[in-house]
């Protein structure tokens, strides 16, 4: 029996080449003829060696030289190469944050998606892949998200009336609560507030927007200052080692905690064992609605492209069901087009797809996107949440002193790069906190 999975989609959130004196390193195929792609994604080890099976089985149209870089060198290595009108790439796949600072160096391809109709993927995506523009330029490749993962456990202590797939905020912190008590006052709630931890992205795109409606303009508001009151009680629920964690799913396999939040490809491992055990749930609700972010990634084909037929033949492989459908299963990002999920999914796999079906097809959604068109300003616009997180959780500041003086910092990046708000703030004028 198959599972269909139509996707409301919105949205985005890598990069090691050598960009110097006009040029550009890559470790393509190095035959002629052969499709050099540049991607932010699938930069581990384990997931590139994947993904490069994949292109290899499913892709018979072109060689492809797979090459994943983190953000830094994608942006660099493109723009170094279109300056120098020595475009050598003929392929790009990145987040829609990663693709929209390239904008004017981005082929149209509203003809290629005008032949993808089968593919059905959502308007609202779609809109996205223009850029703020009139035409298309990227065609949708892949999506993920970030969800609660629960050991079956943990639900002994779930507040009275409150669904396990269905919280509130205040039913999560009761949860939480009640949980430390009956665990001997052992926390079994945590997140990944380490080094190289994501937790960043759980106040901008689920804990902000679900009290406040907003991102960055509603940063220093009288509803934010709830929002950081709530974190404030929730972590005090918290493990204290959370700080330590990048990648929720280990602690989790270990039993450090039984409730965590992170992004899909970061939990997979932890039901791999004993998948009966766990259960992967929507996002909990605020006073404005289930906030929660949606990434999505694009391929584009860069103007001046050496390969740009066989690179558009690529993406007509990478955007069939079977092979959406073969990421998923192999590196757990899911179908951006309409896909009949089969039956024979791995558990853990089977697992996430239920809680992302779940979270966005609940009501009252806010859909947010990772921040866009901020290049290397990322992670300073990120490392902002993170000093909320600990002036305000770890050394006990007063809240509203602490956003007020966090959002100088951010609107002084803003109005250095001025750019355009993304979801769930308005676009329109350059992004700023009021």
């Amino acid at each position: 029996m198959t599972q269909s999975v139509t996707r409301r989609a919105f949205l985005a959130a890598g990069v090691l080449t050598v960009a110097g004196c006009g040029g550009v390193s890559t470790s393509g195929t190095g035959e002629e003829g052969a499709v050099d792609f540049l991607s932010t994604q699938f930069l581990p080890v384990e997931e590139r060696q994947r993904f490069e099976k994949i292109l290899s089985d499913h892709v018979k149209s072109a060689k492809v030289g797979f090459n994943p870089v983190d953000q830094s060198a994608f942006a660099a290595t493109v723009q170094a190469q279109a300056d120098a009108n020595r475009m050598q790439l003929s392929l790009l796949g990145g987040l829609h944050g990663d693709l929209a600072p390239q904008r004017d160096r981005l082929s149209d391809l509203d003809d290629l998606l005008g032949g993808l109709g089968d593919r059905q993927f959502p308007g609202e995506l779609t809109t996205l892949a223009r850029l703020g523009g009139s035409t298309v330029k990227y065609i949708p490749w892949m999506q993920a998200t970030y969800l609660l993962a629960v050991n079956k456990k943990a639900l002994q202590w779930l507040p009275s009336g409150a669904k396990v797939d269905d919280l509130t905020y205040d039913q999560l912190l009761a949860w939480a609560t009640a949980a430390k008590a009956g665990n001997g006052g052992k926390p079994v709630f945590g997140i990944p507030a380490g080094a190289k931890g994501l937790y960043h992205r759980f106040f901008q795109g689920f804990l902000l927007p679900s009290f406040t409606g907003g991102q960055i303009t509603t940063f220093r508001s009288p509803e934010a200052a709830t929002a950081w009151d709530y974190m404030k009680q929730l972590w005090a629920q918290s493990a204290p080692a959370s700080t330590n964690y990048d990648f929720m799913q280990e602690p989790l396999e270990r039993g450090e905690v039984l409730i965590a939040f992170d992004h899909v490809a970061r939990l997979i491992n932890a039901p791999k064992s004993k998948p009966d055990d766990w259960l992967m749930v929507p996002a909990p609700r605020g006073p404005k609605g289930r906030g929660y972010m949606l990434v999505v990634a694009g391929l584009a084909i860069p103007k001046g492209a050496p390969q740009a037929d066989k690179a558009k033949e690529v993406i007509k492989a990478l955007t069939t069901a079977q092979v959406q459908i073969e990421v998923l299963r192999q590196n757990a990002f899911f179908p951006v087009s309409k896909a009949d999920l089969p039956g024979d999914l791995p558990a853990p796999i089977a697992l996430e797809a239920a809680g992302v079906k779940a979270q966005q097809g609940s009501s009252g959604t806010i859909v947010s996107l990772p921040p866009v068109g901020l290049g290397t300003k990322d992670g300073e616009v990120g490392q902002i949440f993170k000093n909320c997180f600990k002036e305000i959780c770890l050394d006990g500041r007063p809240v509203q002193g602490v956003l007020d003086a966090q959002a100088a910092k951010l609107n002084a990046i803003l109005d250095e790069v001025k750019v355009p708000c993304w979801a769930p703030d308005p676009a329109g004028a350059p992004c700023k906190v009021a």
